[in-house]
């Protein structure tokens, strides 16, 4: 048990990297979509609320692959043993904020690709097929609900047990 419950932080880690591509390709196919597409005699770029839902998509997907970048690094530097203790929780918080984003982006992306995002041809064909996906990642290596719940029991693991608030 304690080998399968070790393999967990890796595993996590790889789905995060790959929940993590597809977000940006998701996000990449936007900005061509929003550069070529034609309203109103401009691109769909010209128009402001296509480049704030693209500006807070940005933001999230590189939060998430910031985030992914530390933690393997300290994975790099850690010996197995120190990785069990201490990047459970982080890894599992990680994966559970990729999902997250990884939605938030798919909904922003059917909104800016409209009709276009629900055709398994042309220019939505990444949009409708990760669509299809993307809901596996929230459940696989362990749900949402479980990934919050590991993430603040590790965290609590080394906090005070009677740590007082100071107002």
């Amino acid at each position: 048990f304690k080998c399968i419950m070790d393999n967990f932080n890796h595993e996590r880690w790889i789905m995060v990297v790959g929940e993590n591509r597809h977000t940006r390709l998701v996000l990449e196919e936007c900005f061509k979509w929003a550069n070529q597409r034609m309203v109103f005699g401009e691109n769909l770029m010209a128009q402001p609320v296509i480049r704030n839902k693209l500006a807070h998509m940005t933001a999230q997907v590189e939060a998430v692959h910031n985030w992914l970048e530390n933690l393997t690094y300290q994975m790099c530097k850690m010996s197995h043993a120190e990785q069990v203790k201490f990047l459970a929780g982080p890894i599992a918080l990680l994966k559970l904020q990729s999902t997250r984003v990884s939605g938030f982006v798919l909904d922003e992306a059917c909104q800016i690709f409209g009709g276009r995002a629900i055709t398994r041809t042309g220019m939505g064909q990444v949009i409708e097929r990760y669509q299809r996906s993307q809901k596996f990642g929230s459940i696989l290596g362990g749900s949402e609900e479980i990934m919050a719940d590991l993430g603040m029991k590790q965290a609590m693991k080394n906090f005070p047990k009677m740590a007082e608030a100071r107002l």
